[in-house]
């Protein structure tokens, strides 16, 4: 029986991390959410970053665990790339903004900015609610043309490949589209 349940369990955990969010070429919900950039707060709006270039919207199930850690330091190691392709990096949770002020201090190192969604709004227009632990965001990477068209979506538990997909991404847009 216990064989049975772990089974259970861990068809749970892969099949959570395995759901996809919104299509490609789909229209990314717009948005505006109160946000930190290097502890200092601000309102960030997706319509505003979109015409700048393309904008890579993460989200991240909460501030300050390990999983996240480790993704906000990437993030924040590869900004210097983001920005020269002309992109910004926005991270989301449903933290509240004081925890994400110490945040974007200590974990995004003051590269970019991060959002609070305490009301879940954003993570459910995006389809970007963890599944079994659904007060949380899902680990869901998205990377949206300044038109609004989402151009790539990467949902997995696993931090290791969202910087490195959405770089990669990023880069194949401004080579086809140049900078906007």
């Amino acid at each position: 029986m216990r064989l049975a349940g772990a089974a259970f369990v861990a068809g749970v955990l892969i099949a959570g991390t395995a759901i996809a969010a919104l299509p490609n070429g789909a229209r990314a919900p717009d948005f505006k959410a109160e946000a930190s950039l290097g502890g200092k707060t601000f309102m960030f709006s997706l319509a505003d970053a979109l015409k700048k270039g393309p904008v890579v919207l993460y989200f991240y199930p909460a501030a300050f665990t390990p999983g996240c850690t480790v993704e906000a330091h990437e993030f924040a190691e590869a900004t210097s790339k983001f920005k020269a392709l002309g992109a910004t990096v926005i991270g989301v949770s449903h933290d509240p903004i004081g925890k994400l002020q110490r945040f974007s201090v200590s974990e995004c190192r003051s590269k970019f900015a991060v959002a609070a969604d305490p009301t879940q709004s954003i993570m459910k227009s995006y389809d970007a609610v963890l599944a079994m632990r659904p007060e949380l965001a899902n680990r869901t990477s998205y990377v949206i043309a300044p038109t609004g068209e989402i151009l790539y979506s990467y949902t997995s538990l696993d931090p290791s490949k969202h910087v490195t997909n959405t770089l990669a991404v990023v880069e194949k847009y401004v080579a086809e589209h140049g900078k906007s």
